[in-house]
């Protein structure tokens, strides 16, 4: 009989968190869960800690520790607290897999540790490879760690690839739902609001990521991730944009051939594969029905009325430090927008103006990086 694999996850009480542990709770005898992690929401965390007794859990947030240990204090679990505590606990003997599904730049640290400790990584936190792509790559290449992706579009190029890495890719084919703004102007997106722009026509996602891809810059971010995950030069990426989310992402070989993954949106599809890979586990989830889709359609992306996306990109082409800048600006920018400080325009304005004035630094090193994140985001927040 196969030993269970082990799973840490960073950021279990967000969209990613829970979908993992629904994952796990149907298929108990491939998986058990060893470490969770939350970042202010004790609540969950205390039931998800109470229903799976991990080994281990954290909240970020150290004025709720009391709480979450009072809580949990008849059961074999240890309680730790702190950002700190989120980066160490990853490097525990006893963890096979590490999730990293925490929002934005907090999960860099904890990946860096889990690669040094030689986890193997399951990577729903795209904004670490958006930020330091380039020597997170070098490093699981050193550590000889795999980064299996979970996000649904780099999940679907992995599926594309398994069987092809002998092959060279001539470019993939990121797709895009268009969000909920799909076709409208500019003059529409001045007015949107952010329960508009939340709400989402195929997926469920964190709001965060919902906000993203409302303004197509979570395209921009996965294209800078997919760059780094699949060794690509960004002239090798192409966005298109396919309103049904049917087909998650396509691979075109030297040949012209192209692969695609298809099936429902559904999260739980991604994070199961990259817990199992490279096994398939059988799941009960709903089956897509060609008859229900008899269209499946198309078109560019409009760069002119969505310019976090020609950001995003433009960010990529120039490499160095400047994917790290635009991501701190866009989290100070998209957090500006759900308190309702700037427009929906306005969130690529303040990116704009962020990257105009940082020191752009083609080779850059970890300390870069986390100089470039604070510089960038003390800017972005006097900017508004």
């Amino acid at each position: 009989m196969k030993r269970k694999k082990r799973i840490a996850i960073l950021g279990s009480t967000g969209s990613i968190g829970t979908q993992a542990l629904d994952v796990i709770s149907n298929n108990l005898n491939s998986f058990e869960v060893e470490t969770l992690t939350a970042n202010n929401n004790a609540e969950l965390l205390i039931k998800q800690a109470m229903q799976f007794t991990p080994n281990q859990v954290v909240i970020a947030n150290e004025e709720k520790y009391q709480f979450v240990k009072e809580a949990l204090a008849n059961y074999p679990i240890k309680v730790f607290a702190g950002e700190k505590a989120i980066a160490e606990v990853v490097q525990f003997s006893s963890i096979d897999i590490v999730l990293t599904a925490m929002v934005g730049y907090s999960g860099l640290t904890p990946t860096i540790n889990a690669i040094n400790a030689g986890k193997t990584i399951a990577l729903a936190n795209k904004e670490t490879l958006v930020v330091a792509g380039e020597y997170i790559s070098k490093l699981a290449i050193e550590k000889r760690v795999n980064i299996l992706p979970v996000d649904s579009e780099h999940s679907a190029i992995f599926q594309c690839l398994t069987g092809e890495f002998h092959n060279p890719v001539e470019k993939i084919l990121l797709t895009a739902s268009g969000g909920p703004f799909r076709g409208k102007d500019i003059n529409f997106l001045k007015n949107v609001t952010p329960e508009q722009a939340l709400n989402h026509p195929n997926w469920c996602m964190g709001n965060k990521v919902t906000i993203d891809s409302a303004s197509l810059m979570n395209k921009g971010l996965e294209a800078i991730e997919a760059r780094w995950l699949f060794g690509l030069q960004p002239s090798q990426i192409e966005v298109v944009v396919h309103p049904q989310s049917i087909i998650h992402s396509m691979v075109q070989f030297e040949d012209g051939s192209i692969k695609a993954q298809m099936g429902l949106p559904d999260m739980r599809l991604p994070i199961q594969y990259a817990l199992s890979y490279p096994e398939r586990l059988k799941a009960s989830w709903p089956r897509m029905n060609f008859a229900d889709y008899p269209a499946l359609t198309f078109e560019k992306p409009d760069l002119t009325v969505f310019r976090n996306l020609a950001i995003a990109l433009d960010a990529m082409d120039k490499g160095g430090n400047m994917p790290c800048a635009m991501n701190a600006a866009n989290e100070i920018a998209v957090e500006a927008f759900l308190c309702g400080h700037i427009g929906f325009l306005g969130m690529s304005d303040l990116i704009e103006k962020t990257l105009s004035k940082i020191t752009f630094i083609k080779d850059s090193g970890i300390e870069d990086y986390q100089q470039t994140d604070k510089f960038a985001r003390e800017l972005a927040l006097q900017l508004i």
